[in-house]
């Protein structure tokens, strides 16, 4: 396997890295020898079979660093960054930044038995699942950790543009989250960064089994995708990793399918 991150002092610093696509993502990354940085937020009941899967990955021979702590406080984010101050010295940067964050209310706007979608479900969604990618970006770059080729890579998902049943919290987050990468795309370009937005196609991870109605949306995709299959996440791990290649430095602004064409029809 060749290893063209290796022994460039290159990170990945990825924001909901535990599991899912955020975990698939840094195993891809590590395999080709990029260094790791996890946040995540879990319970102490989970800490053990994720510290088994973080040992997985600091077996590839990299760096690693994880996190357990609440991503959206900023004295967090504060901390965290002083701390890699302190673990990147001058020569090392943040090559990739992912966002794989699912922390969203899937509340209905009605119903006569279960707690409705409010205002504040809105605000921490939006704010946790779109506004954070910008957060972390602004503060990274005043760090100066961002290397000189930087790519950014966010996931969405086709909520962004359909209507799903109790959807309509994360959706929204989802469209903010693609404006944001867009305005990132555009306006930190000078300075070598490129961002871009994964939509993923149905993923069989346990965020979409927290969706009523979950079982439904399977039955119904994997008649729909014309492979018959849900997407995996090593499948947007790969697609994550040909775009942190030089040769995928010209690709900037761009939403991305990666979903084996489910979005066709």
């Amino acid at each position: 396997m060749i290893k063209e991150f290796q022994n460039k002092n290159q990170w990945a610093l990825i924001l909901g890295g535990s599991s899912g696509l955020g975990l698939a993502t840094a195993k891809k990354l590590a395999r080709h020898g990029m260094n790791i940085c996890i946040i995540h937020r879990n319970p102490r009941l989970q800490e053990e079979a994720i510290q088994s899967e973080f040992e997985i990955i600091k077996q590839e021979g990299i760096r690693f660093k994880s996190f357990n702590v609440d991503a959206f406080k900023s004295e967090k984010r504060e901390a965290i960054i002083n701390e890699l101050k302190s673990e990147f010295g001058d020569q090392h940067k943040i090559k990739t930044l992912v966002h794989s964050v699912a922390k969203g209310n899937l509340k209905p706007m009605t119903s006569e038995s279960k707690p409705e979608l409010k205002y504040d479900d809105f605000v921490l969604t939006i704010s946790a699942m779109g506004i954070s990618l910008y957060d972390w970006t602004k503060a990274i770059f005043d760090a100066n950790f961002f290397a000189s080729d930087t790519r950014i890579i966010s996931f969405t998902s086709e909520g962004n543009s359909k209507a799903w049943q109790n959807y309509a919290a994360v959706s929204a987050a989802k469209v903010t989250l693609e404006a944001i990468t867009r305005n990132i795309a555009l306006e930190f370009a000078p300075f070598g960064i490129k961002a871009n937005c994964i939509q993923a196609g149905v993923t069989d991870t346990s965020s979409l089994r927290l969706i009523p109605g979950s079982d439904k949306i399977i039955e119904h995709t994997l008649k729909r995708n014309p492979n018959h299959r849900l997407t995996q996440p090593e499948d947007i791990a790969n697609a994550v990793y040909l775009l942190c290649k030089n040769e995928a430095a010209w690709i900037t602004g761009a939403l991305i399918p990666v979903d084996g064409g489910e979005h066709l029809s």
